[in-house]
């Protein structure tokens, strides 16, 4: 172990003339000893650095003796969902010091959103509109999760989203590329720290690449149908900057894209990927997405299959085993050329060596991590409460501590749903519960389960639950769906609250008691039919361990929700696909020409009825729009300035508004910025996130909040495919939410 350790320390010196640091992945500091290595490597070990084994979860039982001899002659590269950390070891140390060039395996783990501290969903972490809170929580996944060799991620997922019936929309950062940039670099930086080398370091994998959030109807792994410039446009932003962040490795989609599969699509891989964005990490396919090529209708067969995902850009192949069954043969026929592997497996060893895993393969014996520590617990509370929405107050909120509270619904007290999707290594007996807390500070409080389970239609709970409710002062119903029914394969055609829900709901509002409605889901949740029956709503998502602390100090008042919301929220799923940075269409609607099914005559004469665009029984708006959150006292937008009426193509723009806390309390405002270009070679949207800031005003207080406007804010890629500002008139709007503000203009000119 010793002479392979000095022999490869003595490599790497060599070849390097001068300090190395890990903070910028480019400067390409390995090359001369990724170079030697895979000089030296067969072509069988070549090929076994694509291979990514593993199972569904977890490996269980022995290790098999074939896995391990496959090992030992070099044939895997890393391995997925491994958790005995004696596993990791025996694993480890075989490679290291029984295969054929000693190069160490890459431990793998979809550590989405925490390890063993679970914080909220990534949507719900969009909701927060905060980096700096973002970061942290993938920071303390980073250290847990590296405490047991886990080393890299399959997170953050920056799928643009704009179909909540998408089950996966739990893992997107929402509907807006902005939004989800911000984000995704923060993802990135938390995961990978200030340097891959440091041990408490996870390669971070952004995913999936690319259109998978646009999946028709909102079926998981269907097909995308997206224009080169939206795609441009929308979906290719986020990847841009967690790749500019210095991303490790990437993800390719399970879905096909404008007729071809993302793990054969060279386009992406290659022109995209690599030309265009200088991606340097590795690539490593989906679940069996290779594989799947098959079924697609692209593949005629494995070897097929293999062809085209290695001659598409594909590094490394996860599960499935066309690579290992058929790369070999394929060399020797010249389908695929031997450069083209040794390609791949130097950016498979380069994440490797950036990792630090040729002098330190082993787990650090330095990396003692208290899971549920003090202060692992207070970011997860601070990531929920920031995380929460307030989208309805009807001056409910917030109660006093004295108040007696009939505390009912199937997630008032489900330690295993709080925590949400994707969540393997949660421990549910470290979950506090809105219950627990509520007991635990002295609430009183009376509680009836009302339904057993989110998606229970049994009425037996409920004479309990409304027996509860006549003898308290206020109802807290805690409802929504169970962790299992969003995320991966778990789409849903209609988004109501399931089971018996809605009926429990309607049977408590009878008895005027007023109603706090908190919603734990992993999407929206279109609560149209009891919106009118209930007095404040809160929507949570899955908050995570620390959901009921999280919702007894914002219901108390110790904070306030801070959440806006990423996405926009549907009044009935029949809206979806529904998004805020749309385009306005030949005939958009508005107050005065929507025509409401209600309103038709019997009989009526054939018309355009309006002649706009909108539906009849839903409307032309959202229930709530992107942006949308309250707090628990109000500001108002006045004032709105800009430096400059004209400026030139390459000039930047200040923006300014005065914003006041109107309120009787001190409160938290996120002031966003809009920005429409109103006449383009392209239809444009019509706005577009283009800044945001948070800020804190005492009761009474003002400030002037400034933005930026780029000409780098102000470029799209127009029908040429060409990425630049356009001169002409723009609109600008300043206020809480995509659909309020204040709101002004400027020109640009190609004159200086």
């Amino acid at each position: 172990m010793k002479k392979l350790i000095l022999i490869f320390t003595i490599i790497f010196l060599t070849s390097c003339q001068q300090k190395q640091t890990d903070t910028t992945p480019s400067t390409r500091q390995y090359e001369a000893s990724i170079n030697e290595l895979v000089a030296k490597m067969t072509l069988e070990e070549k090929i076994g650095q694509t291979s990514l084994r593993g199972t569904s979860s977890r490996v269980k039982g022995e290790l098999p003796q074939a896995l391990k001899d496959a090992v030992r002659e070099g044939k895997i590269g890393a391995f997925l969902n491994v958790m005995n950390t004696d596993y990791v070891t025996e694993l480890q140390k075989i490679a290291v010091e029984e295969s054929p060039n000693g190069i160490p395996l890459i431990f793998a783990r979809d550590i989405i959103h925490g390890f063993k501290t679970i914080f909220p969903i990534p949507l719900g972490m969009a909701a927060s509109w905060d980096a700096e809170v973002t970061k942290s929580s993938s920071r303390i996944a980073a250290i847990e999760a590296s405490s047991v060799g886990i080393r890299w991620t399959f997170a953050p997922m920056l799928d643009i989203a704009r179909d909540g019936r998408w089950g996966r929309i739990a893992e997107s950062p929402g509907e807006d590329p902005y939004l989800a940039s911000v984000l995704g670099k923060a993802y990135v930086e938390g995961f990978q720290g200030d340097s891959l080398s440091d041990p408490t370091s996870m390669a971070a994998c952004i995913k999936h690449f690319i259109g998978y959030g646009a999946a028709i109807g909102g079926r998981d792994y269907n097909t995308a149908e997206i224009p080169e410039s939206l795609l441009r446009n929308v979906y290719l932003p986020p990847f841009e900057t967690a790749i500019n962040a210095g991303a490790a490795t990437l993800m390719t989609s399970f879905n096909e894209l404008n007729g071809i599969p993302a793990s054969g699509n060279e386009f992406l891989l290659k022109q995209v990927l690599r030309d265009e964005l200088k991606f340097d990490g590795f690539v490593v396919s989906d679940w069996n997405s290779v594989t799947e090529m098959i079924t697609h209708g692209y593949a005629k067969d494995e070897k097929h299959a293999a062809e085209l995902a290695a001659n598409s850009g594909m590094d490394m192949e996860m599960t499935s085993q066309s690579y290992e069954n058929h790369l070999k043969e394929l060399i020797e026929e010249g389908k695929v050329s031997e450069a083209q592997l040794d390609m791949y497996v130097k950016d498979i060893l380069r994440i490797k060596f950036r990792l630090n895993l040729f002098k330190n393969p082993y787990i650090s014996t330095d990396n003692n991590v208290d899971f549920y520590s003090d202060s692992h617990l207070e970011e997860a509370k601070i990531a929920a409460i920031k995380s929460t929405v307030l989208l309805k107050n009807n001056q409910i909120l917030p109660l006093n501590k004295t108040t007696k509270i009939a505390l009912i619904g199937p997630l008032a007290d489900a330690p295993h749903e709080q925590l949400g999707t994707w969540t393997f290594d949660g421990d549910k007996t470290q979950t506090k519960t809105p219950l627990k807390t509520f007991i635990k500070n002295n609430i009183n409080v009376n509680y009836a389960l009302g339904t057993a389970y989110s998606r229970d239609k049994s009425t037996k709970g409920f004479t309990e639950a409304v027996s509860k409710a006549k003898a308290s002062d206020v109802i807290v119903f805690i409802g929504g769906e169970e962790a299992i029914l969003s995320g991966e394969a778990h789409s849903r055609a209609t988004i109501d609250l399931p089971g018996a829900q809605e009926q429990l709901i309607k049977e408590l509002a009878k008895t005027g008691k007023p109603i706090i409605l908190v919603i734990m889901a992993g999407r929206p949740i279109t609560i149209t039919n009891i919106i009118d029956d209930v007095d404040a709503v809160l929507m949570a998502w899955h908050p995570g361990t620390m959901g009921g602390p999280a919702l007894h100090d914002i219901i108390f008042g110790d904070t306030e929700p801070k959440g806006r919301l990423p996405i926009t929220w549907p009044k009935t799923a029949g809206q979806y696909p529904l998004f805020y940075n749309h385009k306005n269409t030949g005939r958009p609607a508005n107050n005065s020409t929507f025509v409401h099914l209600d309103s038709i005559p019997i009989g009526a004469w054939q018309s355009s009825l309006g002649n706009a665009s909108h539906y009849l029984d839903a409307g032309f708006t959202p229930h709530f729009p992107f942006g949308y959150g309250l707090g628990y006292t109000t500001f108002s937008y006045e004032n709105i300035q800009i430096s400059k009426d004209t400026i030139g193509l390459n000039e930047a723009l200040q923006v300014k508004v005065l914003l006041t806390n109107t309120g009787d309390r001190d409160g938290n405002e996120i002031v966003q910025l809009y920005v429409q270009d109103i006449v383009g070679s392209i239809t444009r949207p019509i706005k577009e996130l283009k800044g945001f800031k948070a800020v804190h005003l005492k009761k009474g207080a003002q400030q002037e909040v400034t933005f930026t406007i780029s000409p780098e804010d102000l470029k799209f890629v127009n029908h040429k495919l060409e990425n630049k500002v356009e001169p002409g008139d723009f609109n600008v709007f300043i206020g809480p939410n995509s659909a309020q503000g204040l709101k002004t203009s400027f020109l640009i000119t190609t004159k200086n």
